[in-house]
């Protein structure tokens, strides 16, 4: 059984009023979610706030879901609606270095990349390019940063972010180079990181 059918009956369920249906839906695509809302925010507690409002917003539109889409694909447009609408009400928000720790329950962890083949020294470079891509992340405007990180990150289709941020292909293609070109301008200050050989 395909994803798209297991979505279609639980989506039908929940049309029909079937609150366990809704909560299946939830289950399914609650990790997915957060990890997206995760690498907007770099923040879990706003991560969690960005989720919880997406999935009431699916909670109260299920009703006029039509599947001209995937529901994952419709569920990213919420996840990045409310993104946006977090951004518009809190722009003096900080940004988390890479070198911070994550809370987790029973305290805080120090935040780990995984490289079982890096020594001190490649680790070393490895975390500073990666900070140096957040940073210039951070810079960049919202909706840029977002499908750098839908595509880039989440693998989704050109087709799949103009589904999801209802823009026509061309235009997802076109913002999508111009937001890579701002990148590597962005990160044209440190050079000697991304050298490659």
């Amino acid at each position: 059984m395909s994803q798209a059918f297991d979505d279609a009956v639980l989506i039908r369920q929940c049309q029909g009023g079937d609150r366990s249906a809704f909560d299946a839906l939830v289950r399914q695509y609650e990790t997915r979610a957060f990890q997206y809302a995760f690498r907007l925010t770099h923040d879990s507690d706003e991560a969690a706030d960005i989720v919880s409002e997406a999935f009431v917003r699916v909670y109260n539109a299920i009703g006029n879901f039509r599947g001209q889409s995937a529901f994952g694909t419709w569920l990213y447009r919420i996840l990045t609606n409310c993104y946006l609408d977090h951004r518009k009400k809190d722009k003096s928000r900080f940004h988390t270095s890479l070198e911070t720790g994550v809370q987790v329950e029973g305290g805080e962890v120090e935040r780990q990349i995984e490289d079982s083949a890096a020594g001190p020294g490649e680790e070393m470079e490895r975390n500073a390019r990666e900070h140096a891509v957040q940073e210039a992340l951070d810079q960049m405007p919202d909706y840029q940063k977002s499908m750098l990180i839908m595509y880039h990150v989440e693998n989704l289709s050109y087709e799949e972010i103009a589904e999801a941020l209802d823009l026509p292909l061309g235009t997802v293609k076109s913002r999508l180079n111009r937001a890579r070109l701002a990148l590597r301008d962005l990160l044209a200050t440190n050079v000697e990181l991304f050298q490659l050989g």
